[in-house]
């Protein structure tokens, strides 16, 4: 029984310290379709919702590797969450303030770069929250409950344009959503105590390579043939692939929204239920694949 307890609330602190991220996705789905519609109908265009997600990106590159240094530079990773969670809730506060297009690409591109302070640490906490040995299942858990927000998020969407609620409300809801992920991870982040698990995996990556150089040395040495090859991991190739997938999907995702309101003269309502069909099977895939993943390891440990 006490081992039941233990467990139910170990799986409650791992799913507890992610419910800001939770709200914050939650506000990012409703404000992902809302977006450049709302940009369209104050007088916009596709050219200027591309500029606005084209700078909006190459402004997070340098921003996420920014980022990243300063929180390990610090060795503090919950400070730059509650500034991502802070700064996006003031950031979305200000859309209610214009509705003009130079301001709101503005806006945007520094609302990209403040909404990229909390990838770094939310990888480290991960990362040294949870042994190497759960990194997989923690990830996974992250990845589908973030999910699930941006589901609900899209599901609010269509809830809110039913509805007819005005732009500046929808904004103020996407700032509170923000707010309250604030709120949540001042209360329910932590930065860990100790700070050595990616080391580990870095001085074993290191051991390895060595050993596996001086097998092949003493193989070779002995006279022995032999065909294995003294090879690093290479990310590049697998940075390169990334890169193209996330080109191609940009050019079909950014302007699919207006396509569904104006060329197909969909509501808004509909065009957030398209979404929440499309995001509902991510998450289901996730939690299909989760399921079969534990059943596996169960299977397996029996």
């Amino acid at each position: 029984m006490t081992r039941k307890v233990l467990i139910r609330c170990l799986f409650g602190f791992q799913v507890m310290w992610r419910l800001g991220f939770f709200f914050h996705e939650m506000a990012f789905g409703l404000l992902s379709i809302f977006l450049p519609i709302y940009i369209v109908s104050v007088g916009g265009s596709l050219i200027d919702i591309g500029v606005m997600a084209s700078l909006a990106l190459f402004a997070t590159i340098p921003a996420s590797l920014f980022w990243g240094y300063i929180c390990d530079r610090a060795k503090k990773y919950k400070r730059y969450i509650l500034l991502s969670f802070l700064a996006s809730s003031v950031w979305l506060y200000l859309f209610t303030s214009t509705a003009n297009i130079g301001l709101f690409i503005f806006f945007y591109v520094a609302l990209a770069v403040f909404h990229a302070a909390h990838e770094a640490p939310k990888n480290v906490l991960i990362a040294e929250l949870y042994s190497r040995e759960d990194w997989e299942k923690s990830y996974s858990l992250y990845e589908g409950f973030t999910e699930i927000g941006w589901l609900i998020g899209l599901i609010l969407g269509i809830f809110v344009s039913f509805v007819g609620f005005s732009a500046k409300a929808i904004f103020l809801i996407c700032s509170g959503l923000n707010f309250l992920a604030f709120i949540l991870s001042l209360f329910l982040i932590t930065d860990p105590l100790l700070v050595f698990e990616r080391g580990l995996v870095s001085i074993e990556k290191t051991a390895e390579f060595t050993y596996k150089g001086v097998n092949i040395a003493s193989k070779i040495l002995g006279g022995i043939s032999i065909k294995e090859k003294l090879t690093r991991e290479n990310p590049y190739a697998f940075c390169g692939g990334l890169l193209l997938f996330s080109l191609a999907t940009n050019i079909l995702f950014t302007p699919l929204p207006i396509f569904f309101s104006q060329d197909l003269l969909l509501p808004m309502s509909m065009v957030y239920a398209i979404y929440v069909l499309n995001s509902s099977g991510l998450a289901i895939s996730m939690l299909v694949g989760d399921w079969y993943h534990r059943k596996r390891n169960c299977i397996c440990g029996k």
